[in-house]
């Protein structure tokens, strides 16, 4: 915990929660810890003062931007891709960050409406938090986002199902539709990550489990649930509002125009919706993960986005050959 704490302490602005991710925090099937980068999110009130501390401190972790000013970083931050701003490929004491930079506001409406399913998606699955939600408002979306993700999981699951293939189906949610899925990263990282962590998501997921425990149990590793039109048209009242958007945008393809709730009430029937939903998520995740890697390459430079993207290919490769 020593070398995740010390890394806090190389930035001089104020955090209102950070927290790490990735391979190199848990462990993970087929992965090792060693000489991996690890990850950070920082959620910051003022990204442009929090820029601006940085840059005095750490030029070096910025590309050409910070040459623009830290109003043109913050800028880049929030208004193109996921709304996070990364800089890779830094050297701390003895290992390697990554560490990306979002609001509070943006991460309270990604926990709460899956804007982007980025950071929130991130905290789908376990996370070594470094400094936990500062306000109450930040603690009650972690809550809710948890609680959406299991609603859509089991919106995608059988009446029967493992505990394994409900953990399975909440780390998917938010590689639906990434393209990255396909190119530069390992084929088996969503099955890598599950088996590797299934205590520690049992414990992250046991509040949600117990709060929908009218419609749902897992009992020694068998899971079941209600399946019901009525169990179902609760599961999609509860979805995060992007995510309804867009599953209205495609029902409505047919060249109808339903409202929200028609569409929901519409979908609680249909055994066959469960596809629409999955084509929703995306419609989040791609064009929002397309753009973020796109600015990856101003906010990394041209030399480190090359060396990150050599670094994932390497590993998708290696996990090809196992």
């Amino acid at each position: 915990m020593t070398f995740f704490t010390n890394v806090c302490h190389y930035f001089l602005g104020r955090y209102l929660f950070a927290f790490a991710y990735g391979s190199s925090v848990f462990n993970q099937k087929n992965n090792t810890k060693a000489d991996r980068m690890v990850d950070f999110i920082f959620a910051v009130d003022d990204p442009q003062a929090w820029h601006e501390a940085n840059i005095a401190k750490n030029p070096r972790h910025y590309s050409f931007l910070k040459y623009l000013g830290s109003g043109t970083v913050a800028s880049c931050q929030k208004d193109y891709g996921a709304k996070v701003y990364f800089n890779t490929l830094i050297p701390v004491e003895n290992g390697t960050i990554k560490y990306g930079v979002i609001s509070t506001a943006a991460l309270l409406s990604d926990l709460l409406d899956w804007d982007t399913l980025y950071v929130a998606g991130r905290l789908h699955k376990p996370c070594r938090v470094l400094l936990p939600p500062a306000n109450d408002d930040l603690q009650t979306a972690m809550k809710l986002n948890l609680q959406s993700a299991l609603h859509t999981a089991l919106l995608l699951l059988p009446s029967h199902f493992t505990e394994r293939e409900l953990y399975t189906k909440i780390t998917s949610l938010s590689y639906t539709g990434d393209f990255r899925m396909w190119v530069g990263e390992d084929k088996n990282k969503v099955a890598n990550i599950v088996d590797g962590q299934v205590a520690e998501f049992c414990e992250l997921y046991a509040p949600a489990r117990e709060s929908l425990s009218e419609y749902m149990e897992v009992v020694e590793g068998a899971g079941r649930q209600d399946v019901s039109p009525a169990a179902r048209l609760y599961h999609l009242t509860m979805l995060p509002r992007e995510l309804q958007v867009c599953l209205a945008r495609r029902w409505n393809r047919d060249g109808r125009h339903r409202d929200v709730e028609d569409v929901l009430r519409a979908a609680a029937c249909d055994i066959y919706s469960s596809g629409v939903i999955v084509r929703g998520l995306g419609d989040i995740v791609r064009m929002r993960n397309i753009a973020q890697s796109v600015k990856g390459v101003l906010t990394a430079g041209v030399v480190k986005s090359v060396r990150y993207s050599a670094r994932k290919l390497v590993k998708m490769f290696r996990s090809m050959w196992r």
